[in-house]
C-alpha cells in the first residue's frame, strides 16, 4: 500500500513572493544548485551570493546533530567573518522505516565522499525488504538577522522512494524520491516544476514572508 495516491502530472505554478524592498543576500553554501534554486524563488530584485561568488576560501564543515545545528552554525560563521545578514540551509531525506534515517547524514550517508549515486544505493538496499518507503525531504533556512539575531524556516515534502532511481534533473536523492501526487521523481520533472513545490522553496518562501512583516 502506498502512501498516498498517485495522480498523473498537473504542472504546478511557481508562486514568487513579491515585496519592494531590495536585498542582497550572503548564502553560507558552496552547492551552485541550491544557490539556483533558491534565487528562482527570490523576488527578480532581490540578489544571492553564495561561498563562491564571495572567494573567501572557506568551507564550513556540517558538525551539528540536526539540520537546525547545521543550518544555524554555518549562517552564524559566514556573519561573523562578513558582519552582514547571511542566511545558511541545511536539507535532508528522513524515511520512516529507517527511523527517519539518513535525516543530518544525508550527504554522507555511504561515506565521507559525499557521493550522490553511493549514498542512493546504501538507502534502496536498507528499503529492500521493508514494505514501508514512505519519506520526505526537510529542508532548514537559517538567518541571521543584521543585529545577529537568529531565526529559522522550515520546509517539508512528504513522499516515498522508487523502487530504483530514475530521471536525470536535480541533484542528491531526487532521482528516488516521489513527491505526494505524483508519479515522477523530484528527478524527472523539470527544475521549474520542483522548485515550484519543494522544500528548500517552501522554506525560503517562509523567510522571505517574515521579512515582508519586519
Amino acid at each position: 500500500m502506498g502512501c498516498f495516491e498517485k495522480h498523473v502530472l498537473k504542472r504546478p505554478t511557481i508562486h514568487l513572493i513579491s515585496t519592494n524592498r531590495v536585498m542582497h543576500l550572503l548564502f553560507a553554501s558552496e552547492n551552485p544548485s541550491k544557490k539556483i534554486e533558491i534565487q528562482a524563488v527570490l523576488p527578480s530584485h532581490w540578489t544571492i551570493s553564495d561561498l563562491h561568488d564571495l572567494q573567501l576560501g572557506v568551507s564550513f564543515e556540517e558538525t551539528g546533530e540536526t539540520l537546525e545545528e547545521n543550518a544555524l552554525l554555518k549562517a552564524r560563521q559566514l556573519h561573523a567573518m562578513v558582519n552582514l545578514p547571511c542566511i545558511s540551509d541545511d536539507s535532508g531525506l528522513e524515511v520512516y522505516a529507517l527511523q527517519m534515517e539518513p535525516g543530518v547524514r544525508s550527504a554522507r550517508y555511504a561515506g565521507p565522499k559525499k557521493d550522490s549515486t553511493e549514498n542512493m544505493k546504501k538507502l534502496l538496499e536498507q528499503l529492500k525488504d521493508k514494505e514501508n518507503r514512505c519519506a520526505r525531504f526537510r529542508t532548514v533556512i537559517a538567518y541571521i538577522a543584521p543585529d545577529g539575531t537568529p531565526h529559522l524556516f522550515e520546509g517539508l515534502v512528504e513522499g516515498s522512494i522508487a523502487l530504483e532511481p530514475r530521471g536525470q534533473n536535480g541533484f542528491g536523492y531526487d532521482p528516488i524520491f516521489i513527491p505526494e501526487g505524483f508519479e515522477q521523481t523530484f528527478a524527472e520533472l523539470l527544475p521549474n516544476e520542483k522548485q515550484a513545490f519543494s522544500h528548500r522553496t517552501r522554506a525560503i518562501e517562509k523567510f522571505i514572508e517574515f521579512l515582508k512583516n519586519k
